[in-house]
């Protein structure tokens, strides 16, 4: 059990301000607004993506804020997505510098020929945060999935509202 302890108004204001950045990524991945995405990381952001939470070794590593781009382009080959966040802690938070992890249910809908098709993945994002001109930004994320790969949900009947 966690012990709480008194903290000053300006690190529960920080506290805050990285929740909404690991909000935000989620809010600008739902409705694609990639350069929204793009603007929550600093330039050197430093990228990696374990989608085999197995493997010690990243599927995917970009070294800049534009390397993103493509990646969260590739959001727009669903036809909606929902990332619901889950628990997030902040392990360190001292001066401009911040550690942490987040557990996020990524939920994808494709349309092939009509046939609606639901892939659920389990994410854990550890992030470094940086604060820069008074902004939190996320500075060295690494991605992994909990699930070991994602799993597809077939012939669903529901309704489905694109969020873009």
């Amino acid at each position: 059990m966690s012990k709480h302890v008194t903290i000053s108004s300006e690190e529960a204001a920080d506290r805050l301000a990285i929740r909404e950045v690991v909000e935000a990524y989620a809010h600008c991945a739902d409705r694609r607004d990639a350069k929204g995405q793009m603007a929550l990381f600093t330039e050197d952001t430093h990228f990696v993506v374990y989608m085999n939470a197995k493997d010690p070794k990243p599927s995917q590593e970009l070294h800049s804020r534009e390397a993103l781009a493509p990646v969260f382009a590739d959001l727009n080959k669903y036809a909606a997505t929902a990332h619901f966040v889950g628990q997030s802690t902040i392990f360190t938070l001292k001066g401009g510098r911040a550690t942490g992890e987040a557990y996020c249910l990524a939920h994808h809908v494709t349309v092939d020929a009509g046939k609606r098709s639901l892939m659920l993945a389990s994410l854990r994002y550890l992030d470094t945060f940086v604060k820069m001109d008074g902004a939190w930004l996320c500075g060295a994320p690494a991605v992994r999935r909990l699930d070991g790969g994602a799993n597809t949900v077939s012939k669903l009947n529901f309704l489905v509202r694109s969020c873009s």
